[in-house]
């Protein structure tokens, strides 16, 4: 996700945001940029449900063959802090993750990734209903951000969804799209049995004191939407270098502070959410700009960061 025309931040919109809620877990005045660190390692340790999986290591990107090697050695990174491992795509080695991370305890979200080519389309979705024979998936996503990057219209999309809950009755199958969408788009909300939503005050600009009640109220709206379906936050996170957007600046410790209050407030209220994400990945800087590189726990080394 990266920045969208018409959706920022603004106080004025916002006034609740710049009080403590009933949400709040931390006061981070009080915490110097050292304790900041080993909160946030405490936090990473103490485990979070699910995170992004970032397939391609520095010179790799999608279109590349991923072999199942490097997904096994990433899985065993990922392993010890996370319950639930998000996939992407079903095709070019991302049908490893599943499968690697079942064999490894994990759960998985899994997604095929559809756009404007059509027969590439028939393949992820193909591809996605063989690894939910093989008993390697949890969740269905079919479909990632779609609507914003206006590849499909909402029949064609309305109609890849259907055609995988036919396929997998037994089987949550979702949408993922910015948590606006759900509201915006009432018929591809009701033909999801489970609402996935992207939630990030980053690109919308988002100063970080603000950051995550604004993160809260996004939940909130996609819960609103949703009319009582489970409703899972399939991307939430925040760069940790870049440069800025708007009020929102990625530095590493604005990073590390997000991360704590998100998942802090997720594991006590027992909210889903995959982290974006769990590597760096050095492709994305064309797509989103020098910050697309900088959005993983562990950096393009495979290297916890802090």
């Amino acid at each position: 996700m990266s920045f969208r025309e018409g959706h920022y931040f603004s106080l004025e919109n916002n006034r609740d945001n710049g009080n403590k809620s009933e949400y709040q877990t931390f006061d981070f005045a009080d915490l110097s940029l050292p304790n900041i660190k080993n909160t946030w390692r405490e936090t990473l340790e103490n485990g979070m449900h699910g995170i992004c999986f970032s397939m391609y290591e520095d010179g790799q990107k999608p279109g590349d063959i991923i072999t199942s090697e490097q997904v096994n050695r990433r899985i065993q990174i990922l392993k010890p802090y996370t319950k639930w491992v998000r996939s992407f795509s079903c095709i070019e080695g991302n049908e490893f993750i599943p499968r690697i991370a079942h064999e490894n305890g994990m759960k998985t979200l899994v997604g095929a990734w559809l756009g404007d080519d059509l027969e590439k389309n028939e393949k992820e979705i193909e591809a996605l209903i063989q690894l939910a024979n093989e008993g390697c998936v949890d969740i269905a996503a079919v479909g990632n951000e779609v609507m914003y990057r206006k590849d499909l219209t909402e029949e064609q999309l309305i109609a890849y969804i259907n055609r995988v809950k036919v396929a997998l009755p037994n089987i949550p199958v979702g949408y993922v799209d910015a948590y606006y969408e759900f509201s915006h788009r009432p018929n591809i909300t009701d033909v999801c049995d489970v609402i996935l939503t992207n939630c990030y005050p980053y690109w919308e600009g988002c100063p970080i004191e603000y950051s995550f009640h604004h993160m809260v109220s996004m939940f909130n709206s996609a819960k609103d939407a949703g009319k009582g379906k489970r409703v899972i936050i399939t991307e939430t996170g925040w760069p940790s270098e870049g440069g800025f957007l708007k009020g929102a600046i990625a530095n590493n410790e604005n990073a590390m502070r997000y991360f704590i209050e998100c998942i802090s407030w997720c594991n006590k209220y027992d909210v889903e959410v995959f982290y974006f994400s769990s590597f760096d990945e050095s492709w994305k800087v064309g797509p989103e700009g020098e910050v697309g590189a900088y959005w993983g726990l562990w950096d393009k080394n495979e290297k916890l960061k802090f």
